[in-house]
């Protein structure tokens, strides 16, 4: 995907490395590629083949980036709850992640860094510490890496990734070369789908707001084809199919699709294009009733993953769109 939608942005990073920045932003929208342009720059970074202007993808330092076993990276998440639950064998079988305790990145995971950074490499090249999402480290956290930013040890190499970079302290944002990304063309985007076998891309763009690389993943989920039901039923206003829904995974799923119509019918009431394709027939007044319905579903996508009671909560978030 990196060199086929963001090759100009992969010339610009890889530019950067002759000034070797110490640290680096890659933000955007989610579902752009941005994750894996920074795994691709660290694998580049930690490439042992001379001269190349991109990594060779065969020399043991490669290999190893690829299995996520390189000794001198590092990669700091916050990872989904679902994956807090294998064993502790299973979490030490990945020394090269710095394991979450849930969907912040804290302190500790911070500070485990310090070793790592100011050791001397185990190749005799530099090191690279890879934060994704960024945005999900607390205060402390965020402190904690200033320092090393602010005086950032000989060959150590910061990336951070961000969905969202104006929840980050602008005391972090401010010492980072920063790259943006925007979505890509959508006719780039829609040939990439089609190459990677999606079937209907038209239709997964949209819903994913234009960022292929969401697109790629809600295409190719387990929940792919009730997710493609649940949205023809939306589009056509029946609402049975959301009515019955009552696992964690469902109710994030709809309330996500009906947060995403709900903006959809704003725009569509006030005369705009649909931006996710999930528009039903509305009338011109109703555009500030579906607006408010958008805004008045937002929290509901945290409160989705803890629902006291499913079905309460599917009744309560349908009852907050607009009723003819």
């Amino acid at each position: 995907m990196i060199l086929y939608l963001q090759l100009e942005l992969w010339n610009r990073v890889e530019r950067l490395v002759s000034r070797t920045p110490h640290a680096l932003l890659f933000h955007g929208p989610s579902g752009v590629g941005k994750l894996s342009m920074a795994e691709r720059y660290a694998k580049y970074l930690l490439c042992e083949a001379s001269g190349g202007r991109r990594p060779c993808d065969q020399c043991d330092s490669c290999r190893w980036v690829e299995a996520g076993t390189h000794p001198d990276l590092r990669v700091v998440q916050a990872e989904a709850e679902g994956l807090q639950d294998r064993s502790e064998a299973e979490a030490v079988s990945e020394p090269a992640t710095v394991r979450a305790g849930g969907r912040q990145i804290r302190i500790g995971q911070i500070v485990e860094l310090a070793d790592f950074v100011n050791l001397a490499s185990h190749r005799g090249g530099r090191r690279v510490v890879l934060i994704h999402p960024a945005e999900a480290m607390n205060a402390h956290a965020a402190n904690a890496l200033l320092k090393s930013l602010e005086e950032p040890p000989p060959g150590a190499i910061f990336l951070l990734v961000s969905h969202r970079p104006a929840q980050l302290p602008v005391t972090v944002t401010s010492r980072c070369v920063r790259i943006r990304f925007a979505l890509p063309e959508r006719r780039l985007a829609l040939a990439w789908l089609s190459e990677q076998g999606v079937a209907d891309p038209e239709r997964w763009l949209a819903y994913a707001g234009g960022a292929p690389r969401l697109a790629l993943e809600l295409a190719r989920g387990e929940a792919a084809q009730y997710a493609a039901d649940l949205v023809d039923d939306l589009v056509q206003g029946r609402l049975e199919r959301a009515h019955a829904v009552r696992e964690r995974g469902g109710l994030e799923l709809l309330v996500d699709l009906l947060q995403r119509q709900a903006l959809d019918c704003a725009l569509t009431a006030f005369g705009l294009p649909p931006r996710y394709g999930l528009a039903r027939a509305v009338q011109a007044e109703e555009g500030k009733a579906w607006l408010r319905a958008a805004r008045a579903l937002g929290p509901r996508r945290m409160l989705a993953r803890h629902p006291l009671n499913p079905a309460l909560f599917v009744e309560e978030t349908l009852a907050l769109l607009p009723q003819r």
